[in-house]
């Protein structure tokens, strides 16, 4: 088959690009589609493949300024020509689902969320204390119509499959559509603990406004604990300025040295709401506990001590003692003070590291890749069907 992979820009390996490079691994021969792509800023897997970018990649600064020109994304996806394609993947964060496609192609959706900027989570993008007078009050003017574009084009999409069932709910509510969960690849296999875990607590995230490291920085202001932020974004230098001397920032690191810092922490904490989550999965697979918020994706991916997990079902009540199979503590008010407690309590327990390690393993890449295979074979073979009853009949041979 020929198979177009669509996604949303190729700026950075982020979780995104980790999953785009899983499906390139399933279709090697796939090309790729995007709004902009910054050649060097993903892996070499996906750089290797034919990369066709649109018109936002030629706009000025687009690197830097991509996010200014979102209101000109729909009309950017919508002009790739996916002729002569036999399948159609996106993944899709932003705008790469409403590719228009040929008819009878069928089009997978591997969904990230639908796009947050213009949901749930305009303000944490455009609120007064986020962005200018002129783009809070350009978006709030576009966003409506972007909204409606956005609905519209999700009847494209034959299937959609979530990064978890918090992104699930999600689509439901904004398409009215179901989908299928299939949990994102982690490598988990590059992540292990080092002999001596260190006295510091570790977070790695793009430092944009809803992972909330603000509330996590205040918290460990206020504990006098050591902090250490991998990650950059535009939130950097507010974030600098808020900081106390028990915060180091190391900005954007390589994939080595986060194992590193990973391997060596106390525990990782995660304060925001995410989709899903990978880089707690990665903290885990390198044995370290997790601090999580208790909202969106970390109920699926993170045990708590009293037991709680909804990653194989419902919620379950474990027996024993209070952290065997346990992963993490989460805190259920998304505020400095229950940050505060979590850390004190995650302080008076004793987490099994193997036990950690195991869960993560349950996430690896070979997972995904089994469980995205399933959803595509199920997709396309009614459509294999279709062809073969339109063959013509093959002529006997007779002895």
């Amino acid at each position: 088959m020929r198979v177009a992979l669509v996604h949303d820009w190729l700026t950075g390996m982020r979780g995104g690009e980790r999953v785009l490079e899983a499906m390139v691994s399933l279709y090697p021969d796939a090309e790729i589609f995007t709004l902009l792509h910054e050649p060097g800023s993903v892996s070499r897997r996906i750089e290797q493949r034919p990369i066709r970018t649109s018109f936002i990649d030629r706009l000025p600064r687009a690197a830097d300024l991509y996010r200014y020109y979102l209101p000109f994304f729909p009309a950017a996806v919508e002009r790739f020509d996916l002729r002569g394609f036999d399948l159609i993947i996106s993944s899709s964060h932003c705008v790469a689902k409403g590719v228009r496609h040929p008819r009878g192609v069928p089009h997978l959706c591997y969904c990230h969320t639908p796009m947050r900027y213009i949901w749930d989570r305009f303000d944490d993008y455009f609120g007064p204390s986020r962005a200018g007078t002129w783009l809070r009050g350009a978006m709030t003017i576009t966003a409506p119509a972007l909204r409606r574009w956005d609905v519209r084009t999700a009847q494209r999409v034959d299937v959609f499959v979530a990064i978890s069932r918090w992104v699930a709910e999600r689509i439901r509510r904004c398409y009215d559509r179901s989908a299928e969960v299939v949990y994102p690849p982690v490598e988990v296999e590059r992540f292990r603990p080092a002999a001596n875990r260190q006295d510091f607590y570790l977070i790695v995230s793009a430092l944009v406004p809803y992972k909330r490291v603000d509330l996590a920085i205040e918290a460990f202001n206020r504990l006098r604990r050591r902090l250490v932020v991998v990650g950059d974004g535009p939130e950097a230098r507010r974030l600098r300025a808020m900081a106390g001397a028990n915060v180091l920032f190391t900005g954007r690191v390589s994939d080595e040295e986060v194992a590193d810092w990973m391997g060596r922490c106390r525990a990782f904490v995660f304060a925001g709401v995410e989709d899903f989550g990978i880089a707690v999965i990665e903290a885990q697979a390198a044995g370290a506990p997790v601090i999580a918020y208790a909202a969106g994706g970390a109920l699926e991916t993170v045990i708590g001590v009293n037991g709680h997990h909804e990653s194989g079902g419902a919620p379950e009540r474990r027996k024993g003692p209070a952290t065997n199979g346990a992963t993490g503590v989460f805190f259920h008010e998304q505020t400095v003070e229950a940050l505060i407690d979590a850390v004190r309590r995650f302080e008076a327990l004793h987490f099994d590291i193997a036990a950690i390690q195991a869960h993560a393993h349950g996430f690896a890449a070979p997972v995904f890749a089994r469980g995205l295979q399933a959803q595509i074979d199920r997709l396309i073979s009614p459509q294999r069907d279709a062809d073969r009853a339109s063959e013509p009949p093959r002529p006997s041979v007779s002895g």
